[in-house]
């Protein structure tokens, strides 16, 4: 490094210090380092700092000595993202810039159905804020006690609700987003209509903290239901599956809100390292189906809806067992069983994680070829499919043979990305449904983009942020 980059770093942290305070311009490796790692343990980067700030003011002031001395930011909300996203290189030029401290929620109109929040709030505050007002924030997420709602838009997060209520993008209403100039672009507005012009929210929405840094968010609420039943239902094949969805939707139409695919690998992992969770069904099958009404109604409404449907499904031979939830406890306990699945495959060691979409129609025939593809390559290998079935978003996942190391079968990740992703592609999917692409990903998306697309998306990341300081290395 130079004499004059030495000089320009030291200027720039004394300038951050001025801003934040000494106490928030994080320097020293054991303060920096739960910021540099990645929620799956798999890279450690470096950082020239960890910057703290408090306001969207300081946020601004941060952008602008970033714009001055041409550092490289990171924005991290709660480092929960799994595509390197939100993890620095290992350059250690860049500064990592949390949004932790900007945790308020601002305001909430009951009467507007909507909630003013901070980009560091966390998901689980935000939904307990609406409960609070006798309203419901949908957005649910295995890692909503500790992801926030900035992450969630930077990378437009799905999670279980979709179905119902869309992802977090349709959830969304209004941004406040800093640009890499640092000026602060308000666009607060709590409005459902509002086509006055280029649609700048949907723009910094999964654009991943490289075209500038969301700060604040108007999300929509809407009117908590009046009873919620759950179920779990086992099954042969995802083709079963796939028509149990399309009765379901005929028989419940909106009521319907979730519907999981797991396949009996998946409740097996869980059951190996989870014992203390239930076990519904004595003999095993080969999918399972945990799905979820909800009713404006009353709880009769949403029992008799749900009984009515699984009846009508047991007469076709479309399921072969089901457990109905018959109290809170056991629905708490039927959604364990899914939400525990990425938390098991991490305790039974690595594994090669696919996020996709797909058309709902092409899912089942999907699995069957790409299961066979990667069984002839990679013989013995397991996997670990489950996902949001009822809006085509499948975390398709590898795990290693019996016996193969981590290291060895690490090795064969491109490769396995590359069956895996020329089927998704060949299905006419995406090789992103609501992870992101981060620094993970982002050789596989100049892959199976178009030029045209590339080239588009590389004129507004020029025009919004010319010195490339925002998130480099990420997307593109």
């Amino acid at each position: 490094m130079s004499d004059k980059s030495m000089t320009d770093q030291t200027d720039f942290l004394a300038a951050c210090r001025d801003l934040l305070g000494d106490a928030y311009v994080l320097t020293l490796d054991a303060d920096t380092a739960p910021f540099l790692t990645d929620w799956r343990d798999r890279f450690t980067g470096k950082a020239l700092a960890v910057l703290r700030p408090a306001t969207v003011e300081q946020v601004a002031g941060v952008l602008r000595a970033c714009a001055q001395w041409q550092i490289p930011v990171v924005p991290q909300g709660g480092n929960t993202g799994l595509v390197l996203g939100s993890i620095p290189d290992a350059a250690g030029t860049a500064v990592v810039l949390s949004l932790a401290r900007l945790n308020s929620i601002r305001a909430l109109d009951p009467v507007n159905r909507t909630i003013t929040v901070d980009a560091g709030c966390i998901l689980q505050t935000i939904q307990e804020a609406a409960s609070a007002a006798g309203c419901l924030f949908p957005l649910s997420l295995a890692a909503e006690g500790s992801c926030t709602i900035g992450g969630n838009l930077a990378t437009n997060a799905g999670g279980t609700a979709v179905l119902r209520y869309g992802n977090t993008r349709e959830l969304c209403l209004g941004l406040e987003v800093v640009t890499p100039q640092g000026e602060i672009w308000s666009g607060l507005r709590g409005l459902r209509k509002d086509n006055t012009g280029y649609d700048l929210r949907d723009l910094y929405i999964g654009a991943e903290g490289t075209l500038g840094v969301i700060t604040g968010a108007v999300m929509k609420l809407y009117p908590q239901p009046k009873a919620c039943i759950t179920a779990l239902a086992a099954m042969p094949s995802p083709a079963h599956a796939l028509r149990l969805l399309s009765l379901m939707q005929d028989h419940c139409g909106a009521s319907l809100t979730g519907f999981e695919l797991m396949s009996q690998y998946c409740l097996q992992l869980v059951a190996e390292q989870f014992p203390q969770l239930p076990r519904p069904f004595a003999e095993a099958h080969g999918q399972y189906v945990l799905l979820e009404l909800s009713s404006s109604q009353s709880e009769a409404h949403a029992v008799e809806l749900l009984e009515v449907s699984i009846g009508a499904a047991l007469e076709d031979e479309l399921i072969e067992d089901a457990v109905v939830a018959s109290s809170v406890a056991q629905s708490e306990g039927l959604w364990q069983l899914r939400e525990h699945i990425p938390l098991a495959q991490a305790q039974a060691g690595k594994n090669i994680k696919h996020d996709i979409s797909l058309p709902i129609s092409c899912i089942a025939d999907f699995i069957s070829v790409t299961d066979a593809a990667l069984a002839t390559a990679f013989p013995g290998c397991q996997l670990v499919c489950f996902g949001h079935l009822g809006d085509g978003n499948l975390h398709y996942n590898v795990a290693p043979p019996a016996g193969m190391t981590d290291r060895d079968f690490l090795a064969n990740q491109d490769a396995i990305n590359r069956i895996v992703h020329d089927q998704v592609h060949a299905f006419g999917g995406s090789i992103s449904a609501e992870h992101g692409i981060g620094a993970l990903k982002k050789d596989d998306l100049a892959r199976y983009k178009s030029p045209l697309e590339l080239q588009l998306m590389r004129a507004v990341k020029q025009a919004l942020d010319p010195q490339n300081i925002m998130n480099p290395g990420k997307i593109l």
